[in-house]
């Protein structure tokens, strides 16, 4: 067996500190609970600003002890070997192609709390890409922006309003570090825009095996205009969105360039870095190739990921607009530049635009919806542009990265009932049959405690509301001090936008109230999630919930969390009793959120659309069917009478144990039945089994020929 060194345990500290690898691996967390377990907490989980703020004397101690010092060796141990990829699936699977690299393009990633690069759904899917990238050993390198103000910090005013905060978060309180080039210096790139030269800085962020990159333009020497370029997610003005999006595209080709990499594959996931496609093709023509070579070089190692089933979520620009900012294309021959603006033109509702989905959609080999309903919308949407082959595209379902989403508890119960090894065998659905050998006693005493932390950690935020904010009585209630550790709870956590129907649950609401203050069977609500600044319906819409959060028909049984992040989020999915999903079908693509508390015996509540649609088996969780159509009051009936029909017997249905072992089936069917085919393993392995092996087999090829 290989063995690693190990560093003098200071030094050794701040290298596991600075590899986010640690964030969902259990010896890498426990090393830093373990030395101050208190500064932990109140640093977030962030251990970084652990490390900087922790006492010399403090090292000087767990340098003494024997137990701590195991624990860090074993830390140490793990994480080198997971740097260097040995005995991996992928390099035991794929041990030919040991020596490419796949470039995973994405305008978020969502890794931990303490690196705010994500706004929501699929920056959380892109980080738990790489993650289980880097389990398997598959050589992804990830690029993407280093935002410096992040997405936005929610505060909640005492009408309900959601506050916007924009604060550049330290950047030495993350484990960023300045990429550097073979000669030693940082890594800069430029491109040119209509305002001018613009610098990009590059940053590192390790992963175990995965490398990501993060373009910065929030640099000196930039002008005020292109220093806002990456200060912040998605921002609003169309031409600053395209000036982005050209930065994620250009500069991130020219970045890795600049950093020695050559990618065998390029993976774009959305059509936000469709932009790669042109400057591919622009290296090839410069290196003499011909125009029809270029193309079909370029087409042949990427591949593309489609997350949207609404059209307005496409991203569309006019022509000229096209012409102006893209300097850099300029100076190329009429017929090059017709060519390119071909493959992206596209006919829609707006016009004649230039449409950065229909662009990656002509510049790949492999398109993949991301679950099998959203296969269908998306072959629809873009019919015109696809051809006929039955798999012009493909379905490859959304996972979620078990090691990161699973509660510890529940991890040690896997471990006892599921084996010491569960996590590498988490894609085998033979292990999850085992499920059934977990006493229900058991499982819902984890369940119970799960729930009890949940709500604790509610009041501790509210709390801390109370004191910073100066917040009053009702917000304190709207905050979810009065929720009650013992009642059903269910929980909606997710972007508060109108297709996601935030509001259907009080359609009527007399009888929710009703439903919710039941004496002997009461039944809460709590409620988390960010409206886009510019999506004034999705914030009045927060705004309505809170107020209900607040008044006084509702008994305190509605909560509403804000500032949810990634720490709140993995609470949430694992201390709630029932997640619920309503969006108007078929709007939701994929939706993950549901699968992350399935696996924590979190049964599922929803319609049936995105991976609900594929994953309900029955037994598993409820799906919401009015049988009567899909309009919105038809839909809340049919809520009401699971709640009252099927959901809220079960749960407060006791044995002589106070066991609800009706309930406790549904929650072992949601785990036996939603981990293995919803894991990001399993995901992972599509991709490259379906769509980069296929590719980098054929620049193989090409070489060799």
């Amino acid at each position: 067996m290989t063995t690693f060194p190990r560093p003098p345990l200071a030094e050794g500290l701040r290298e596991l500190a600075s590899d986010l690898w640690w964030s969902w691996n259990p010896a890498g967390r426990e090393v830093f609970r373990r030395l101050d377990y208190a500064l932990w907490r109140q640093t977030d989980h962030n251990p970084i600003r652990m490390m900087n703020a922790l006492a010399p004397e403090r090292f000087e101690e767990a340098a003494r002890d024997s137990r701590f010092c195991e624990l860090y060796e074993r830390a140490i141990e793990q994480l080198h070997r997971a740097r260097s990829g040995t005995g991996t699936w992928w390099g035991e699977r794929f041990s030919s192609l040991s020596n490419i690299s796949i470039a995973y393009f994405s305008a978020e990633f969502g890794v931990h709390q303490s690196v705010p690069l994500y706004a929501g759904g699929l920056g959380v899917l892109a980080g738990d890409h790489c993650k289980e990238a880097s389990d398997l050993g598959v050589p992804l390198i990830g690029v993407g922006f280093r935002y410096s103000m992040g997405y936005f910090q929610q505060i909640i005013s005492p009408e309900g309003n959601q506050l916007e905060i924009y604060d550049r978060f330290a950047i030495s309180e993350t484990p960023l570090e300045r990429a550097l080039c073979s000669d030693g210096t940082p890594c800069t790139v430029t491109i040119s825009l209509a305002g001018g030269i613009v610098s990009i800085g590059v940053w590192l962020a390790r992963l175990g095996r995965v490398k990501m990159y993060l373009l910065d333009t929030d640099i000196d020497g930039n002008p005020g205009w292109a220093r806002e370029l990456s200060s912040r997610l998605y921002v609003g003005e169309l031409e600053s969105r395209l000036q982005q999006e050209i930065v994620l595209g250009l500069g991130g080709v020219r970045a890795l360039r600049a950093l020695d990499h050559d990618p065998a594959v390029w993976h774009l996931n959305e059509g936000h870095a469709a932009f790669v496609i042109w400057e591919r093709i622009r290296e090839l023509l410069e290196a003499g190739n011909s125009l029809e070579q270029a193309e079909q070089m370029v087409r042949s190692t990427t591949v593309f990921t489609t997350h949207t089933p609404v059209a307005a979520g496409h991203d569309s620009f006019p022509m000229d607009w096209i012409e102006d900012q893209l300097v850099d294309f300029q100076n190329m021959s009429r017929e090059s530049r017709e060519a390119l603006f071909r493959l992206a033109a596209h006919d829609n509702a707006s016009g004649h635009g230039f449409n950065m989905t229909v662009l990656a959609l002509r510049g790949s080999a492999s398109c993949n919806a991301v679950s099998q309903s959203h296969r269908g919308v998306a072959r629809s949407m873009f019919a015109s542009i696809l051809d006929e082959r039955d798999d012009a595209v493909l379905g490859i379902t959304n996972g979620i990265h078990i090691p990161t989403w699973i509660a510890p508890a529940m991890d040690a119960l896997f471990q006892r009932y599921l084996g010491s090894n569960w996590r590498e065998r988490q894609d085998d659905p033979l292990l999850w049959e085992n499920i059934t050998a977990i006493p229900d006693e058991e499982l819902w005493q984890v369940r119970q405690s799960l729930k009890a932390y949940l709500l604790g950690l509610i009041r501790e935020h509210a709390r801390n509301r109370w004191i910073d904010q100066k917040a009053g009585t009702s917000q304190l209630a709207a905050s979810g001090t009065l929720l009650d550790p013992n009642a059903l709870t269910i929980g909606f956590s997710r972007r508060f936008t109108d297709y996601k129907r935030p509001e259907l649950i009080f359609c009527d609401e007399e009888r929710l109230a009703r439903i919710l203050s039941a004496k002997r069977h009461p039944l809460q609500l709590i409620f988390a999630g960010k409206a886009h600044p510019s999506d004034e319906p999705g914030k009045r819409s927060l705004q309505r919930i809170y107020s209900r959060a607040a008044d006084l028909r509702f008994a305190g049984r509605i909560a509403f969390v804000d500032e949810y992040n990634l720490h709140m989020a993995h609470f949430l999915v694992q201390g709630c009793d029932v997640w619920l999903n309503n969006p108007r079908k078929p709007l939701e693509a994929c939706g993950t959120s549901g699968m992350k508390a399935s696996i924590n015996g979190v049964p599922h509540l929803s319609v049936a659309d995105g991976w609900w649609s594929e994953g309900y088996t029955g037994a598993n969780g409820w799906v919401i069917d009015s049988g009567e159509g899909s309009d919105d009051a038809a839909e809340a009936e049919a809520i009401y009478r699971l709640l009252e029909d099927q959901i809220i017997p079960a749960f407060y249905e006791r044995d002589n144990r106070e066991v609800p072992v009706r309930w406790i089936t549904v929650v072992k069917q949601a785990i036996r039945t939603v981990a293995p085919r919803f894991c990001a393993r399993r995901m992972v392995k599509q991709y490259v089994e379906q769509m980069y092996v296929p590719r980098a087999a054929g620049v193989r090829s090409a070489l060799a020929s």
